[in-house]
């Protein structure tokens, strides 16, 4: 009989194994993004393991939902934006999972890539509330199922060692068949960053409150980051894999695919100790002394 995390995985699997024109789940671009379709591939052969959301790591251009008006009357009639201006009719005006072609010689039209209009400061005689736009970075965030504690362990190990420092674990206690599946989620937000370009108006115009140079620059670090994020990814699938004393499969002889932290190192020595000590134990009570 099939434990709740093997039936829990099996559909997940079938869903992933559907042709990408069948495929969709709750993301904005409705599919895994390419850049960590192998790393998933990865993971989810092994057998504690499956992925059950996840993010490459995105430039975006966001615009917020309509916030609360005061002197509105009858407040409750549509949905409006939650902290950070989600829902309330909040669009994407951009998306991309991979770096974004940019000079700072003014060849790259980033105003026009992202729908804005040459302006100036907020238009504060508007009776709504203004809908602000945020240009973002955003690192991998990759949650995944465990069978076990162990499991969860071993990834967290893995995550925190590659450098995605605020990974954490919920769903720690039984189920009521007393059966343990922690949830994972990899992620690092100390490289991501939130910044206000511009502002929607009365006139349904999305109004730029900064410069094209300035969106370059912005930009020139996004994907600087993005470079962070690769080989953050890099080095948390050889770190993973090595929890399960499983070896990269591919071999591209760059750093990110040796690198192995301190603190990982000390723990796969650890157990490597631990292991000898018990070999050495089995040994000495199947040929005892007399």
């Amino acid at each position: 009989m099939l434990t709740r995390f093997q039936t829990r995985k099996a559909r997940i699997l079938e869903q992933l194994a559907a042709p990408d024109e069948e495929y969709q789940d709750l993301s904005p671009k409705g599919s895994v993004d390419a850049p960590i379709r192998a790393l998933i591939g990865d993971l989810n052969v092994l057998e504690g393991l499956v992925t059950t959301s996840s993010c490459s790591g995105r430039i975006s251009v966001f615009l917020e939902g309509r916030k609360a008006d005061p002197t509105d009357a009858y407040p409750q009639e549509e949905s409006k934006a939650g902290p950070g201006g989600k829902g309330g009719g909040g669009l994407w005006l951009y998306i991309s999972h991979d770096t974004v072609a940019t000079s700072l010689d003014g060849l790259s039209d980033l105003m026009a890539t992202f729908g804005l209009t040459k302006g100036g400061s907020v238009n504060k005689t508007s009776k709504t509330a203004c809908r602000y736009i945020h240009l973002k970075f955003e690192p991998m965030i990759l949650h995944i199922l465990t069978a076990s504690l162990e499991d969860c362990q071993r990834v967290l190990t893995a995550a925190l060692s590659a450098g995605f420092r605020e990974s954490g674990a919920v769903s720690m206690t039984p189920s009521k068949s007393g059966e343990i599946n922690p949830m994972v989620a990899v992620r690092s937000t100390g490289y991501s960053f939130d910044s206000i370009i511009g502002y929607h108006d009365d006139a349904g115009r999305n109004i730029a409150l900064v410069d094209q140079k300035y969106l370059q620059t912005l930009m020139h670090i996004a994907n600087e980051r993005f470079q962070i994020n690769a080989e953050r990814i890099a080095r948390f699938r050889t770190a993973l894999l090595r929890q399960y004393q499983h070896q990269p499969f591919e071999s591209s002889g760059s750093a990110a695919s040796e690198w192995e932290d301190a603190e990982a190192r000390k723990q796969r020595k650890r157990a490597e100790g631990l292991a000898r000590q018990q070999a050495l134990k089995n040994q000495s009570e199947s040929n005892p002394t007399n």
